[in-house]
């Protein structure tokens, strides 16, 4: 037969207080109950680990070795069911969330900001890159979810990714300057002689602009080239070149304007993945409902829309 941790609560109670009688009452069970879970205990370790002699109650030698080890089991028990009660009831626990650069100056701030004053003892860990290095670190099982640009081809199999929102892109240029296009909206092809300022390599944004103007018949010229996202947007700043970007990065950027791009312009859906296989932390769903509830409840910027 084997130890049950509540055969050992029993023994623990008749030790404090060697009494039968007051041990069951604060256990809230009969004295037969208590008697004949000591008795199974005491079986199944093979040994007595009390002497009842004329109603003393004391600790054979047996008794005494179990006791230490009694209490720590117990303990380690009685930690380990409220520690998981906290990841459930979000008192403490920890979420990996990956974005890529430019949702991490745009939406994930906000969503953290929301997320932190219901949830302050969550601690977050951020994974800022592109959305393959993204997909790759899921795959790893190194991060919990991921806000990635959703590739035209779909996501790995072994990924679920939930389409949050389609933000189009836009000419950002510095406002102290000439716009790029003297009309509202500009066309690719009007961006043939203009100085770009372009991300580097491996950037989700760069291969779609390139292959874009490709389409459009022209190689982009660049002015500057190799930045991530807050350097391509300092460079236009400081006017040495205009960049396609995502709408939202320009929110609260206010010496650069936004020139929306001509129809059919281009638009990138982002989306909220994780793992299939695998259960998401208590804390990582909770994200996750305040990321969806953020995105459809909060005003957007011009050119964003939930999906």
């Amino acid at each position: 037969m084997e130890v049950q941790l509540q055969q050992l609560r029993y023994f623990l109670a008749l030790e404090q207080t060697r009494h039968f009688t007051q041990a069951a009452e604060r256990l809230g069970v009969s004295q037969p109950t208590l008697s004949k879970q000591i008795h199974t205990l005491e079986a199944s370790l093979g040994a007595p680990l009390f002497d009842r002699i004329r109603g003393a109650v004391t600790l054979t030698e047996a008794g005494t070795t179990l006791l230490p080890i009694a209490q720590r089991m117990i303990a380690d028990a009685d930690a380990a069911r409220e520690g998981v009660r906290d990841l459930i009831g979000l008192r403490r626990g920890e979420v990996r969330l990956g974005a890529t650069p430019s949702l991490c100056s745009s939406l994930v701030p906000d969503v953290l900001r929301t997320f932190r004053a219901a949830h302050p003892d969550i601690q977050l860990f951020i994974d800022e890159g592109s959305s393959q290095d993204l997909i790759d670190n899921l795959a790893a099982h190194t991060l919990d979810l991921a806000l990635i640009v959703q590739p035209a081809r779909g996501v790995d199999e072994a990924l679920e990714a939930t389409p949050v929102l389609r933000e189009g892109l836009v000419v950002a240029s510095v406002w102290d300057a000439p716009p790029p296009s003297p009309n509202p909206q500009i066309s690719l092809s009007e961006l043939e002689h203009v100085p770009l300022v372009m991300f580097r390599s491996g950037y989700d944004i760069r291969d779609v602009t390139l292959e874009a103007c490709r389409a459009a018949g022209f190689t982009p010229k660049f002015a500057v080239e190799g930045g991530e996202m807050d350097a391509v947007l300092a460079f236009v700043e400081a006017g040495l070149g205009v960049a396609l970007v995502p709408s939202m990065v320009l929110v609260n950027r206010p010496r650069l304007r936004a020139t929306p791009l001509a129809s059919p312009g281009m638009q990138r859906t982002i989306a909220l993945a994780h793992r299939k296989r695998s259960v998401l932390p208590h804390a990582a769903q909770a994200l996750r409902t305040t990321l969806l509830a953020h995105v459809a409840t909060q005003e957007l910027p011009v050119g964003v829309r939930p999906l």
